[in-house]
């Protein structure tokens, strides 16, 4: 038997949606099925049907104006009319019952003031007085479990579909907003009437059960609070499979928008096309048509192609010198343009790179010929500042040769290598003219592909401003957090955050998304909302996608930092003897 009493105060179960979704007959249901189980339940309704009531009055003036001699009710009338039921059935009905003990099945909430409040055309700041007004009246109270019922068209009735589907929109998007606050259920009621109580009727047992826990790990102060359910499927006779039911997580008291739900089906979904990619399929790598279409990273950013080229071809190159100054010459140099068709131009007028035999006057020389021509020497990924007015020359490339010159004078190989941590070497590339936050992150992730370094990725990080953009963008409200706080719970929670999901997310052969991967996934997302949710601003303030996809046909043979230890497993998925799990 369910046990419902908490300090004797009794559950309130929300059941909402547009008229014509079946919310009568499961508030029904569910009534009839806690009974059985020994609950005492109250069905009641907004505005309400109860003779003798204001809600009774309210919905009749709504439904039949002309019966009271009305001729035309405005919709801010209708709603208000709609209000003032509620608050009396609130303050004379569900209150004393919730404290009483028993509990309540209450056919609307407020959700429905808003949204038809909405659709009416209602002025929103009127439309949110007569809210606050109706929350006020709730005080400390909040649904136990929310339940909003979805069809795509409605049940014995007829219904403009073009307005159905936009309060169908409308609600979605108070869930979404209302799921920080307490549990909040989707159900497509698609399904047999027998089989939808069953489901129902199993989510709301499981649920009332729910407890709201810690994460094991904090990396603040802040309580992030988590939904965690038990729903038991094989628990009596029958198998309550809750496929159709999307749990909403709590990550109180940050907010998260759909944008949230979005990151990770993202990453889940770029890393299956690399994994297709890499296994050689030649046939359309996936049916997402936004990731078919324009160009994304991948959610790890070691194997993106440039990366790739770095780690591989600039440094963990047998024929060239392993000293750090050389090593870091290396990466820098790489680096400052991020192309790898510079970093060819100057090996193939050059030969070996190696500081050793650097000249600032045969760079400059190659340098300024590719651009004279036309060529682009620098990558489009991110802006190198020109840092002329520090640097002292009129060109771009001089500056950074300059740059790369002034680094290693300064020793700074040798103290990164010497650096306790990665915001230490952060610090240290940070000093550098033209070097702010975002690149010198960068740069320090960069480095630390070489045996330079050690440093854990899971110890720093520094948002970029798309990152800050798709954070904007996938919550509503950070609770307090600051921007790193929120990747570092992204990158502690996404095994779980995975499951919840129900998506099948594979590492990198074992490797998990470290905190510069989750750093860049919500700049990939934030790129992607634009197509997928383009009524959620960011800070850019951007609405296109500018670079679209084009398949590059140059194999890329992956292979990672040693000290990884992961290229023995690609080399075994390759053969067919490992597996992604």
């Amino acid at each position: 038997m369910m046990k419902n009493k908490r300090s004797g105060i009794g559950k309130l179960i929300v059941l909402e949606g547009p008229d014509g979704v079946g919310k009568t007959t499961f508030s029904n249901e569910i009534a009839k099925f806690l009974e059985k189980t020994g609950e005492s339940c109250e069905v009641m309704s907004f505005p309400g049907k109860q003779p003798y009531t204001l809600g009774k009055l309210a919905y009749e003036i709504h439904h039949d104006a002309s019966k009271y001699a009305l001729d035309e009710i405005t919709p801010v009338g209708i709603q208000s009319l709609h209000v003032s039921a509620h608050l009396d059935a609130i303050d004379g009905q569900i209150l004393p019952c919730l404290r009483s003990g028993k509990n309540v099945v209450l056919d609307r909430f407020w959700w429905s003031t808003w949204v038809y409040g909405v659709a009416a055309g209602i002025n929103r700041e009127v439309l949110e007085a007569m809210i606050e007004l109706e929350k006020a009246q709730w005080g400390i109270f909040q649904p136990s479990i929310a339940i909003l019922l979805r069809r795509e068209r409605p049940l014995d009735r007829d219904e403009d579909l073009n307005y159905w589907s936009q309060l169908k929109k409308k609600y979605d998007w108070v869930a979404d907003q209302e799921r920080t606050s307490y549990p909040v259920f989707i159900y497509d009621n698609v399904e047999s009437l027998e089989c939808g109580i069953d489901r129902i009727n199993s989510l709301v047992r499981e649920t009332l059960l729910c407890e709201f826990r810690k994460p094991q790990k904090k990396s603040t102060d802040h309580q992030q609070q988590q939904l965690v359910l038990n729903l038991s499927p094989n628990e009596g006779k029958k198998n309550y499979s809750l496929d159709k039911i999307y749990v909403y997580s709590h990550l109180l008291p940050a907010k998260p928008t759909v944008a949230y739900d979005t990151y990770w089906k993202f990453a889940a979904e770029r890393q299956e096309v690399f994994f297709k990619k890499l296994r050689g399929k030649s046939a359309s790598w996936t049916d997402d048509y936004i990731l078919s279409k324009f160009k994304f990273t991948n959610a790890y950013r070691a194997s993106d192609r440039t990366s790739q080229y770095l780690i591989r071809n600039v440094i963990y190159r047998s024929d060239l010198p392993k000293t750090p100054d050389e090593v870091f010459f290396r990466i820098i140099l790489f680096k400052v343009f991020n192309k790898i068709e510079t970093w060819k131009l100057l090996e193939n007028e050059l030969g070996a790179i190696t500081y050793e035999e650097y000249m600032f006057d045969r760079y400059d020389q190659i340098l300024t010929q590719a651009s004279s021509e036309g060529k682009s020497i620098y990558s489009a990924a991110y802006i190198m500042p020109s840092g002329g007015r520090v640097l002292g020359h009129s060109r771009k490339h001089r500056n950074h040769l300059e740059l790369i010159q002034k680094m290693i004078a300064d020793d700074l190989p040798r103290k990164l290598v010497e650096a306790p941590n990665m915001h230490v070497g952060f610090d240290l590339l940070r000093s550098y003219p033209t070097i702010g936050d975002f690149l010198a992150y960068q740069f320090i992730t960069d480095v630390n592909y070489s045996e330079l370094t050690n440093f854990s990725e899971m110890s720093f990080v520094i948002p970029g401003p798309g990152a800050l953009d798709g954070i904007r963008k996938c919550f509503s409200d950070l609770g307090g957090l600051n921007e790193p706080e929120v990747i570092k719970f992204m990158a502690e929670n996404q095994q779980s955050e995975f499951e919840r999901l129900g998506l099948d997310f594979k590492s990198l052969f074992g490797r998990s998304l470290q905190l510069i991967d989750c750093q860049n996934l919500f700049c990939e997302v934030d790129k992607y909302s634009r197509v997928r949710h383009p009524d959620i601003a960011g800070i850019s303030g951007r609405t296109r996608i500018k670079q679209k996809y084009t398949s590059d046909n140059t194999p890329i043979h992956y292979w990672y930092p040693p000290k990884w230890k992961i290229n023995d497993a690609i080399s075994a998925y390759m053969k067919g003897v490992f597996t992604t799990k």
